[in-house]
């Protein structure tokens, strides 16, 4: 099965997911796939792995290059998958980046980088994908959030800040474009198992899973169930909301 073009055919909805190359974001994408859904994914070093720069199993991904730090690369993106399958109509926002050490020693740059693309750079890819959603009057955004946000976790001041705006973002948000049948949600994940938590070092990983109730990590399949709920007619009443997916971590924050 190949990917409709725009103006070609019929099918299911247009599905963005930044930061879709691997881990959370590529379980979202083949989520949504599953679904009968057309999906693009951006990636900004390197497209989902194997055939032909796309995924083995996912061979329909449309793999669109974006530095989510960089507006004219939001726009391009936005524009090829406009081009290749029709406006977006489903935005999961899960581009982040780490760059963990304690504030003392945090530089200037560790800082700014990770703002950037973790909190800024989900302002640019939602305002550019909002205003066709806003003339159709439908549309869903999801944007990928931490339990950081909430529990707090040593070394990453500036990752947790970022996570923790993206909840006033949305929330704001919810409030600017519900009247147009457009929800924005959040889910906030815990300790799943990706390349991401592995780079905490296993002793900091064995701390946070003592204070799992589950006594588990969450796999990239847990989340993108989540975020496909978030997205899906049974959520359609919902908006605003902050869905823990966190076998239990934060419970309470």
């Amino acid at each position: 099965m190949s990917i409709p073009r725009a103006d070609g055919g019929t099918g299911g909805r247009v599905v963005l997911v930044t930061g879709g190359s691997r881990g959370i974001g590529l379980a979202c994408a083949r989520h949504f796939q599953s679904l009968g859904d057309r999906v693009a994914v951006t990636y900004r070093t390197s497209p989902p792995a194997a055939l032909g720069g796309q995924d083995a199993q996912s061979p329909d991904l449309l793999p669109v290059p974006c530095d989510v730090r960089r507006p004219e690369e939001v726009e391009a993106a936005f524009a090829a998958v406009e081009q290749a399958l029709g406006p977006v109509e489903v935005l999961v926002a899960n581009a982040g980046v780490t760059k963990d050490t304690l504030l003392l020693r945090m530089s200037e740059e560790a800082w700014n980088e990770v703002l950037d693309t973790d909190l800024s750079g989900v302002y640019r890819v939602v305002r550019r994908g909002l205003g066709p959603m806003v003339r159709a009057h439908r549309g869903r955004i999801v944007l990928v959030s931490s339990v950081v946000a909430f529990l707090g976790s040593p070394g990453q001041v500036n990752y947790g800040a970022a996570k923790a705006g993206l909840v006033g973002l949305a929330r704001s948000l919810a409030r600017e474009v519900g009247s147009r049948g457009i929800t924005v949600n959040v889910v906030a994940p815990g300790v799943v198992d990706t390349d991401m938590i592995a780079s905490l070092g296993e002793q900091r990983v064995e701390q946070l899973l003592a204070m799992v109730p589950l006594s588990r990590k969450a796999s990239p399949a847990d989340v993108a169930g989540a975020v496909g709920f978030l997205a899906s007619a049974d959520a359609a009443y919902i908006t605003g909301a902050v869905l823990p997916v966190d076998g239990g971590l934060a419970m309470g924050m």
